[in-house]
């Protein structure tokens, strides 16, 4: 039998799932760091951290997922030599300043106490002033990536980040020879190499790096007029090549290996961001299939043979999800979180009661109708300061009213966000849903499927990112021919798995009309909200 091994790291723990060349999930085992997430004070420190900071421990990573690889391959009766290829997911942006020789800053002495040597977690938001510099600067001089990026540059990605150590622990900065992906490190660790040829993924610098496959990352000039001392950051501070996902970035060296209980030598993908792994781990071979990684929030992306500039869309880049496609990135800010928002506004003590009122409720809840963006909205508007309403409210709707306007507005927002897309001359086909939403609350699905018109599919795994890095093991380890033929012998639904969603067609058509009552309320409340 021969295994690929998937690593995917989340923000608390990270997974470590072993899956046959067939698609056979062998063995899955996660384990938790030891420092979690740090957002009060650094290790061996009580000096409190800024409200807004999210970090990580670097040693975390190894360390953690060393002992989920060995569980794994003790609890799936494998040997190293089983282990064809590893591939790794993982959150972004969350990144780190290190050393030439990739010593994180935060382990040597003379920085373990400035908090902004340490990785910085994609959800650290300390870099706002520094994210309106950039956006402000960018569209004063009409550069030309902002139409890759719905016009808004992220707080949470690569650049604003770099740019609050330059600005707010300078020393930090200057001491740093090396700024890369959390994903892009440990991949680096796992491999060896210098600095000059450490393997940077097409993925995750495409979306939260502002890089793209012929124009590179921000000119010189642009990042100058930013701040005088941040021009050269590319060139002084970044250096390494680009390697797209499923594509080998090298081979566990001796060291690693012996860590892993691995083989030396065993070929390792290059990162891929962890919602993006879900779209090999769904099953999506074929250019055209939107799949949607529904969960707290939904991340919904398609890989295309074309590369088109869509309004609103978070990202467009060549071989951003899978070798040899243009993938897209889109999402909504507040789904999972939103309904459990409203589960809790409205004294519920769990779901089941909302689901099984709001079934019986026809489309259109009865007359209310709901805005979902409780969280601002992500695509297609990219304003993280929009807000959420509800309308039609009187006094005999209860609890279940608004639940089923919630589904509906976030279907709404899906049906939007394919409209983007098909507008812009990019071709949707075929809808898979991912994640752990899908599995839980199948009513959201079936909402979505009828306001859609549109058959939706959700794949049978619950651990779809993991399973996407193993298949992006299998490929760098040229186990198949092609991502085609990885993605189908290894995640193809076995027949009766998965769980197919039938739109119903009358209430499809009673959903025209509301979408395009969503969209009124949509464009009254962006147009009277300050970006």
């Amino acid at each position: 039998m021969k295994a690929a091994l998937g690593l995917d790291f989340g923000t608390e723990s990270v997974r470590a799932m072993l899956v046959d060349l067939n698609g056979q999930e062998l063995s899955t085992v996660s384990v938790d760091y030891k420092h979690g997430q740090i957002v009060e004070f650094l290790p061996g420190s009580k000096k409190k951290l800024p409200p807004h900071y999210a970090l990580q421990h670097p040693l975390d990573w190894v360390d953690s997922a060393a002992k989920a690889t060995q569980s794994a391959l003790i609890k799936a009766k494998l040997d190293p030599n089983q282990v064809v290829g590893v591939g790794v997911d993982f959150t972004s942006c969350t990144m780190l300043p290190t050393l030439k020789d990739g010593t994180p800053l935060c382990l040597l002495e003379k920085f373990n106490n400035e908090a902004l040597a340490w990785p910085k977690l994609w959800k650290h938001h300390g870099a706002q002033a520094q994210t309106d510099r950039i956006n402000a600067v960018a569209h004063e001089r009409e550069e030309a990536f902002l139409s890759r990026y719905g016009g808004v540059i992220g707080l949470e990605w690569f650049f604003p980040k770099m740019l609050e150590t330059l600005e707010l622990a300078p020393e930090a900065y200057n001491a740093t020879e090396v700024w890369l992906e959390a994903g892009d490190w440990f991949v680096w660790q796992l491999v060896g190499g210098a600095a000059e040829s450490l393997p940077r993924s097409t993925c995750q610098a495409g979306y939260k790096g502002m890089w793209h496959a012929q124009e590179g990352y921000p000119s010189e000039n642009f990042l100058k007029s930013v701040h005088p001392d941040f021009g050269k950051v590319v060139i002084e501070k970044m250096p390494g090549r680009m390697v797209a996902p499923g594509v080998p970035a090298g081979g566990l060296t001796s060291t690693m290996a012996e860590r892993f209980g691995l083989k030396e030598g065993t070929p390792v993908s290059a990162a891929i961001i962890d919602a993006h792994a879900g779209v090999p781990g769904a099953g999506a071979a074929e250019a055209g299939t939107l799949v949607m990684v529904m969960g707290t929030s939904s991340c919904h992306m398609l890989n295309s043979k074309e590369e088109r500039s869509v309004p609103g869309v978070a990202g467009v880049v060549k071989d951003g999800i899978l070798p040899g496609f243009f993938g897209y990135e889109t999402g909504q800010a507040a789904v999972g979180d939103a309904f459990d928002w409203l589960r809790k506004l409205t004294g519920q003590k769990d779901f089941s009661t909302l689901a099984q009122e709001a079934a019986l409720l026809p489309p259109g809840a009865d007359g209310v109708l709901c805005l979902d963006w409780f969280n601002g909205c992500r695509t297609p508007l990219m304003n993280g300061n929009l807000t959420g309403a509800f309308t039609g409210l009187a006094m005999h709707h209860g609890p279940a009213h608004m639940y089923r306007a919630l589904l509906e507005a976030s279907s709404f927002g899906v049906g939007w966000i394919v409209e983007l897309l098909r507008d812009g001359g990019v071709p949707v086909n075929h809808f898979v849903a991912t994640g752990g939403l899908p599995h839980h609350n199948p009513l959201v699905v079936q909402v979505c499927a009828d306001v859609l018109g549109e058959r939706i599919t959700v794949h049978p795994s619950k651990q779809g990112p993991a399973l996407g890095a193993a298949i992006l093991g299998a490929l760098a380890a040229e186990a198949f021919s092609s991502p085609r033929e990885a993605i189908r012998a290894m995640a193809t639904p076995k027949p009766g798995t998965a769980t197919v969603f039938e739109p119903n067609h009358a209430h499809s058509k009673t959903y025209e009309a509301l979408y395009r009552e969503y969209r009124q309320l949509g464009d009254f409340f962006s147009s009277n909200t300050t970006p």
